[in-house]
């Protein structure tokens, strides 16, 4: 058996990493804070400012029966700038590969770290891992930059009546949300390029077991044992007798 655990220890490293980058994509889904907004008329937001995130818009208010008031950003939604829908489907696709880069991960790293008699796969696993993780690094990172591109540029949206919003707020800040998915897709895509950079996935691992020599070495031997033997029971001597046995005679 050929054992490899002590060549992933990077690759472990970023089986932890993708991991850790995974429940942050989570995280940055789940959170409202991609884009802060900060409004100038209080007597309805009284907070000041508006959290506005891929799949809602919310603020904090004391004129209104509730005190935190949240309304749902739906895909189909006409006034969603183009970046909120597409940042609804890459975040989702982003969770998918990434649960599944951390299952393929985690096979690769049980074929390196216990012995497993077939490795024929191992490159496949490997590279599948890498590539996974990669896309999962890309599906968040785009709407990331792209949702942070509109903060910058100070783009509005045109929010119905309903959501107490204005078109255009004072001023916008980027979230903390898209801090912490930056930081998530950059750790997915190193855990990427990790398992990409193994060089034992591209050398040609042998999967046959050791041959046995000692069968052939056995057979020579028995050959000439029983040679041997065959030559004695002939008594092959030549009729000599052995100088042992001889008494000198004494005259």
């Amino acid at each position: 058996m050929i054992y490899l655990s002590h060549t992933a220890h990077w690759q472990f490293l970023g089986l932890i990493a993708g991991l850790l980058a995974w429940i942050l994509i989570l995280t940055t889904a789940g959170l409202n804070e991609w884009r802060l907004w900060k409004v100038a008329d209080v007597s309805v937001i009284t907070s000041g400012v508006a959290w506005v995130g891929i799949w809602r818009a919310c603020f904090y208010s004391h004129a209104l029966p509730r005190i935190e008031n949240c309304r749902s950003i739906s895909i189909s939604d006409p006034f969603a700038p183009v970046e909120i829908p597409v940042a609804q489907v890459l975040i989702v696709l982003a969770m998918v590969s990434g649960l599944a880069g951390n299952v393929v991960a985690a096979l690769a790293m049980r074929m390196v770290y216990f012995s497993v008699e077939d490795r024929r796969n191992i490159r496949l696993v490997f590279v599948l891992a890498g590539t996974l993780y990669v896309l999962t690094g890309t599906f968040c990172l785009v709407p990331l930059v792209w949702n942070m591109s509109s903060v910058l540029n100070n783009s509005t949206i045109d929010f119905p009546p309903e959501f107490y919003l204005p078109a255009a707020p004072v001023r916008q800040r980027v979230g903390s949300a898209i801090g912490v998915g930056i930081f998530a897709s950059i750790l997915m895509l190193i855990s990427g390029l990790l398992f990409l950079c193994y060089r034992y996935a591209w050398q040609a691992l042998s999967s046959e077991a050791p041959r046995d020599t000692g069968g052939q070495l056995r057979g020579p031997r028995t050959e000439m044992t029983l040679v041997r033997k065959s030559e004695l029971a002939n008594g092959d001597n030549q009729g000599r007798d052995n100088p042992a046995f001889h008494i000198e005679e004494v005259s």
